[in-house]
Order: structure tokens, then sequence, then C-alpha cells
């Protein structure tokens, strides 16, 4: 298990993190900070394998921090996710030793893929002591190709594949139910099926208001022709 530190101020983001991360097999969310100095304190007194990183930070931005990090030797791979996206910034925090870079706003996908080459890479290295170079090059020579993806936690990929052509057969907007009783499981599990689909940018959620009785969400397709699934159902 991947234990890792999140430095990032803004409240929203660092629970954004935390929710992706809980999505992802193989990563666990030790610790949150705020700023570089909540951090260095924490790096002090306990081991991580891995540090997502923000830059633009109050007090001690995350190019500050990471400095500190390489200065004091803490043993621990750094992820920056930031706006910062200037090419002083990135070349920056490339030279400081950080393993990936994602700009803000960024999507899950992105997120996964960083994660899942990051972890191949990891055990690649911490498990072998006699590392070949077929297999070094799957982890620093960046192709699409190589990065490896994952679903969440909890979603099978046939069943995803069931669900998407459900949707590519509908026209229009749709509801969680209408999908649920198209695929025959229960609207709970839909719902995280969707909800996927949507942080992929292949769905999107609106409230709709029908002549009679309450609003209801639902959802309408943005890409039926998109193949961004094909890493996750292959």
């Amino acid at each position: 298990m991947i234990n890792v530190l999140v430095v990032e101020d803004d409240p929203m983001v660092a629970q954004l993190h935390e929710h992706y991360l809980s999505q992802i097999k193989g990563f666990q969310l030790c610790d949150i900070a705020n700023n570089g100095d909540a951090a260095l304190k924490l790096l002090s007194k306990k081991i991580y394998d891995l540090l997502i990183l923000d830059i633009f930070m109050p007090t001690m931005d995350g190019l500050q921090l990471l400095a500190k990090i390489r200065e004091n030797a803490y043993d621990l791979d750094v992820i920056i996710v930031s706006a910062a996206n200037d090419k002083d910034k990135i070349k920056q925090a490339l030279r400081l030793g950080a393993v990936d870079y994602i700009i803000k706003p960024f999507e899950f996908e992105r997120f996964n893929l960083a994660l899942n080459n990051y972890l191949k890479r990891y055990h690649i290295v911490e498990e072998q002591s006699i590392i070949e170079q077929a297999d070094l090059d799957q982890t620093i020579i960046r192709r699409e190709e190589q990065l490896v993806v994952s679903l969440p936690k909890g979603l099978d990929k046939n069943t995803l594949a069931t669900v998407w052509q459900c949707i590519c057969g509908i026209e229009g907007m749709f509801t969680t139910e209408e999908v649920a009783g198209k695929v025959g499981i229960s609207r709970v599990s839909i719902r995280k099926y969707l909800e996927f689909l949507k942080s992929l940018r292949l769905l999107k959620l609106d409230l709709h208001r029908g002549s009679v009785g309450r609003p209801v969400y639902k959802y309408l397709c943005l890409d039926k022709q998109s193949d961004v699934l094909r890493a996750y159902i292959q």
C-alpha cells in the first residue's frame, strides 16, 4: 500500500484528492496538510511514500517545500497538482525530482493515469534487486499505450461496457432508474457507473423540471463516439 500525504490549501481540492484516492487501488491517504510548514512537521514525524503537492500556497509555496524536502533527504516521491502552467515552474519542479505534473483543472482520468503509472514504477523499483532495461522503459518512457489505468473500486469492466452500450442506445436525457431497469442492477450500483462516466466528461447531469411532481436529475450523453473507455474495458 502506498502511503500518501496531500499538501493542498484549497479544502475543495483536498477533498477531491481524498475522493479520487479512495477510488484507486493500492493507495492510502494518510494525512492532509494545508501549508508547507504543516507538511514539514508531518514529514519529520511520519514516513510517506508519495506526496501530492500544490504549488500556489501562502508563506511557503510548493516549490520551496519541495526544495526543503530534497535538502532534508526525505525519502518520498512527489507528484505536482497545480494551476501553475508556466514553463519555469514546471522545469523547476521536474529538476527537483517531481515524478509527474498535473495541471489544474484536472479530471479523474489523468489523475488515475498518473497514480497507476507511479504504482507500476514503484513496484518495479522496490521489489526487484536487479532491474532490466525493458522494465525501466515501461515506466520512464512516457507512452500513452504503456500507462496502466484501472477502474475505481467497486466497478467492473464488463458491467461498465454493458452500461455504456445501454446509454448509447438511449436518445436524449435519461435517469438513473431508467438505466438500472435496462441493465438489471440496482440504482445505487448504476449511479456509481454514471458518476464515473461523468468524471470522464462522457455524461453531464442536469436538473430536469417536469410538468408534474418533483424535479429530477437526468443525465445526457455528450459523446457516444468517444474511445476514452477503451483503456478501461479492454
